[in-house]
C-alpha cells in the first residue's frame, strides 16, 4: 500500500509539474498577443494618416502620380498583412510578411518625402508639417511596440524551447513565434565618409 501511495504522490507531482508548464506557456503567449496587439494600435493609426497625407500632396504634385499610387499601394498591402498577423501573433509566416509589407511602406513613404522637398510651398504648408510630425511620432511609437513585442517573443520562445518545456509545448503544439523585423533597405546602407575634400 505504501509504494502504490508513493507512486501516485509521484503521478501527481508530475501532473502538476506539466500543468505549471503549460500555465507558464500560455501566459507567455498571450503576453506576445497583448504586445503585438500595441503594435496594431500604432500600425492602424500610421495608416490612417496616410490617406490624409496622400491627399494633401495630391494638389501639390500632379505629376508624381506613381508615388502616390505606390505609397497607396504599399499602405493597402500593409493593412492587410496586420490583419493577418493579428489574428495569430505567433504565426511566424503571417509577421514575416508584416515585415516586409511594412519595410515597403516605410520605402514608398520615404520616396514621398524626397520628392516633396522639391515643392516648397508643400514643404511650408502647416497641414503637411504636422502630418509629417504625426507619422514620426507613430513611427517612433510602433518602434517601441515591436520591441515589446520582439522581448516578448523571446521571453516566450526561450519557454518554448528549453527543455524541459519544450516536451509539453511539442505535445500542445505552442510553436515558436517569429520577431517582427521591418526590413528598409535604407537602414541597412552603409554611409558613405570622405575625409579627403
Amino acid at each position: 500500500m505504501t509504494s502504490f501511495l508513493i507512486f501516485l504522490a509521484i503521478i501527481a507531482a508530475v501532473v502538476f509539474w506539466a500543468i505549471g508548464i503549460y500555465n507558464r506557456l500560455v501566459n507567455e503567449r498571450n503576453r506576445v498577443k497583448n504586445a503585438f496587439a500595441q503594435i496594431d494600435v500604432q500600425l492602424t493609426r500610421r495608416y490612417d494618416l496616410i490617406p490624409n497625407l496622400v491627399e494633401m500632396v495630391k494638389g501639390y504634385m500632379k505629376h508624381e502620380r506613381e508615388t502616390l499610387e505606390a505609397v497607396i499601394s504599399a499602405r493597402n498591402s500593409a493593412s492587410q498583412s496586420l490583419d493577418a498577423a493579428k489574428a495569430d501573433p505567433a504565426n511566424a509566416q503571417a509577421i514575416k510578411e508584416l515585415g516586409a509589407s511594412e519595410g515597403a511602406l516605410a520605402s514608398a513613404l520615404g520616396r514621398l518625402f524626397a520628392l516633396s522637398e522639391a515643392y516648397p510651398d508643400l514643404k511650408a504648408n502647416q497641414n503637411m508639417m504636422q502630418l509629417q510630425e504625426e507619422l514620426a511620432s507613430t513611427e517612433n511609437k510602433v518602434a517601441f511596440s515591436r520591441q515589446a513585442f520582439n522581448d516578448s517573443v523571446l521571453q516566450y520562445n526561450n519557454s518554448v524551447e528549453n527543455f524541459p518545456n519544450n516536451i509539453i509545448a511539442g505535445f500542445f503544439s505552442f510553436d515558436p513565434a517569429s520577431f517582427l523585423e521591418i526590413d528598409s533597405p535604407e537602414k541597412r546602407d552603409v554611409p558613405e565618409v570622405d575625409f579627403t575634400s
